[in-house]
């Protein structure tokens, strides 16, 4: 799976002149957090609500409302931006532009192609890829086991739920306990919690979970 499948499109830009309260209320009317900066369609930066937040004047300043709107129009979205912007190509895996989240602690980034913005891909799109990648909108059975890390252990795991007439919708792998296991999360739909987990056990070294969602 490929970001430019999952970015968000068409992108909400912002250009670097424009006052910090209209971006504002831009953010507010699209429901988004975080917006590209352009300048004549070429990315020069990023802007998030926090930043717009944070350059806002608290309620305890002494200034007159007139001084304070004269205040805030004279800053712009170029003072308050991120100017270092860490961009992908639609091209990217996700899993890869999950990592560059994580590594840079940021919650979006831009999706660019030859200089032009062309989307975005957020926390919030990594979310709804989690939410399928587990099943968690379709019913079933979920079971978390930890399994050997050894060749043939998942696909005879996945042949016991086959033949217990079992039909796996969603199935994800995460790290075990220690380096000779990983932990498993499976959801199983045609088959009930007791026939499922009679035919794994054999093949898991411990059940963690089963329940029915």
């Amino acid at each position: 799976m490929l970001v430019g499948e999952r970015m968000s499109k068409p992108v909400i830009t912002v250009d670097p002149d424009v006052p910090i309260q209209d971006a504002l209320q831009l953010m507010k009317k699209e429901k988004i957090r975080r917006m590209p900066v352009t300048d004549r369609g070429k990315l020069v930066g990023i802007v998030s609500e926090k930043d717009l937040l944070y350059a806002s004047p608290s309620k305890a300043t002494s200034l007159s409302v007139w001084e304070l709107n004269y205040l805030m129009s004279k800053i712009t979205v170029e003072d308050v931006m991120t100017k270092e912007v860490v961009t992908v190509s639609e091209d990217t895996p996700v899993e890869e532009a999950a990592r560059i989240m994580a590594d840079n602690k940021i919650g979006g980034l831009p999706v660019v192609r030859d200089g032009a913005v062309v989307g975005i891909i957020t926390e919030t799109d990594l979310f709804k890829i989690f939410l399928e990648l587990l099943g968690a909108r379709q019913k079933g059975v979920r079971i978390s086991a930890l399994v050997p890390d050894v060749p043939g252990e998942l696909a005879a795991l996945t042949g016991a739920i086959r033949d217990a007439g079992g039909n796996i919708i969603a199935l994800g792998t995460f790290s075990g306990e220690t380096s000779e296991d990983r932990m498993i999360a499976v959801k199983v739909e045609g088959v009930d919690v007791e026939t499922l987990e009679r035919a794994i056990r054999p093949h898991v070294k411990r059940i963690v979970d089963i329940r029915e969602l």
